[in-house]
């Protein structure tokens, strides 16, 4: 499947080159249509992620990176978070975390749907 906006390496574990094939082909082309609606690029600084990564920045055990379903996208300034998260709704994504330089999207079925939450 070839995307719009993304390729799958921009998704790869730093730890494991190659691994971004491990994403959810649903959940990228869902962000590739997100990505579509905001008009602004998207920068992926976390995609899939190893174990080991996982454990080094402290993702959750049962983090949606682990299973490709995931993704932090750099969002520097209030105005590109509204336009990013604006169109991941748009785009249908219903988990959505929001931090001060970033934003988490994930499409995990296994959690609950319907949510947001701030980073400390």
């Amino acid at each position: 499947m070839e995307y719009r906006h993304f390729t799958l390496s921009e998704f790869d574990s730093p730890d494991k080159p190659g691994s971004g094939d491990r994403m959810d082909r649903n959940f990228v082309a869902m962000l590739d249509e997100a990505r579509d609606i905001a008009g602004v690029a998207f920068k992926v600084t976390s995609g899939y992620r190893t174990e080991v990564r996982n454990r080094e920045v402290g993702g959750k055990v049962n983090s949606s990176h682990l299973v490709g379903k995931a993704a932090d996208l750099h969002a520097p300034t209030s105005m590109l978070r509204f336009r990013i998260i604006a169109a991941l709704i748009a785009a249908g994504f219903t988990r959505i975390g929001i931090g001060r330089t970033f934003i988490h999207v994930d499409n995990d079925s296994n959690k609950t749907p319907g949510v947001a939450w701030l980073y400390g």
